[in-house]
């Protein structure tokens, strides 16, 4: 994974692999070995790391480079950990997945290899480059590698319950939902059943995250109404949906601390970041065809109810809700809590532009 970013960083920057390791004191073969992974960037000295990243930004790659480097080498990490142990258990304490909870960027460069997807974040450094050969457009996990790679989150999955490993479960249950195996999927229906009989209480951050985690999964494989359920048990009180916000914001990097549990999603005060970015992120994501909608649709009612002066204060926001509200009303298939969210976002507008 690092070694596909260190390239779209130096393409970024418009410099043959030559011109490259010439700027950075090496042999062309050395700058090869870091692109292709065989020599993993993760085993550098931090010094040396430092000073790749400076030779990057000297030949004009973004400053963000360092940063999109580093979520990669973490990514490696997560990847090579759980390909390496395939079914075998690892101890929950070393396990890189509960190291730190997941932002939306490292979860997409972890998936990439799987759903093909470019990263939102890398898209900056994705330009033509002028090609000798057939070379591979994304990283690659040969499919021995990503059966290993499923079965460890399986296992994860089923065999990490208890209260010290929930980070570890959560995170391995959502990636478990881009496995397409039907043993994976089972799984997932299993337990959704099991953790949607269990009562979300106020303060258990864990059940809640939990049963959101398998019915994403779930609605991604088409079964809509789980994803539905979820939602209308969480609008039945406050905490639930301000964990939520939470979780979201830290999702898409609003919130900026980093976190080693989910424990902070109950007691993070939602007006300590802003909203805009996640107003425009879910905006884009409340279409009706959106697997996902009940979700995204509650969650973007719930942000502008909590805080309606995004609406007034940010004008540029409005067009491209308004748009998305209309759409969503113009459907016929939607449940009448769907309707009804849209109907207030349509309200919300009106207020807002008067």
């Amino acid at each position: 994974m690092a070694g596909f970013v260190l390239k779209l960083a130096r393409q970024s920057a418009g410099a043959t692999q030559d011109q490259f390791a010439e700027a950075a004191g090496v042999d062309v073969t050395t700058v090869q070995g870091w692109e292709s992974g065989r020599r993993p960037l993760a085993a550098m000295q931090t010094r040396d790391f430092l000073r790749l990243r400076s030779t990057l930004t000297r030949l004009g790659a973004p400053a963000s480079v360092g940063r999109h480097l580093h979520e990669a080498i973490e990514a490696d990490v997560v990847l090579a950990a759980a390909v390496d142990a395939g079914p075998a258990w690892l101890d929950p304490a070393q396990h890189p997945l509960a190291a730190n909870v997941h932002r939306r960027s490292l979860t997409n460069l972890i998936t990439w290899p799987i759903t093909g997807i470019l990263p939102e974040q890398l898209r900056p450094l994705a330009v033509p480059a002028r090609r000798r050969g057939p070379t591979a457009s994304q990283p690659v996990l040969y499919p021995d590698e990503r059966a290993r790679f499923f079965d460890h989150l399986l296992t994860l999955a089923d065999r990490a319950c208890g209260p010290d490993q929930a980070l570890l479960r959560r995170q391995a249950v959502y990636l478990l939902s881009f496995d397409q195996r039907p043993a994976s999927v089972d799984w997932l229906r299993g337990e959704w059943a099991r953790a949607s009989r269990q009562t979300i209480h106020t303060d258990n951050v864990n059940r809640l995250l939990e049963t959101r985690s398998a019915s994403v999964a779930l609605a991604g494989r088409g079964d809509g109404d789980v994803l539905r359920d979820f939602t209308a048990a969480m609008a039945t009180g406050s905490t639930p949906d301000v964990a939520n916000l939470n979780y979201w914001a830290y999702w898409i990097g609003e919130l900026r601390e980093d976190h080693v549990d989910d424990a902070f999603m109950l007691h993070a005060d939602p007006r300590s970041w802003g909203g805009v970015h996640l107003l425009e992120h879910l905006t884009r994501r409340v279409a009706p065809s959106s697997p996902h909608l009940p979700l995204n649709l509650h969650t973007l009612f719930t942000l502008i109810a909590s805080r309606p002066s995004l609406l007034t204060d940010w004008p540029h926001l409005r067009p491209p809700l308004e748009e998305a509200v209309e759409v969503g009303l113009s459907t016929d298939e939607l449940t009448r809590a769907e309707r009804d969210q849209f109907a207030g976002l349509h309200y919300a507008l009106r207020i807002a532009d008067r």
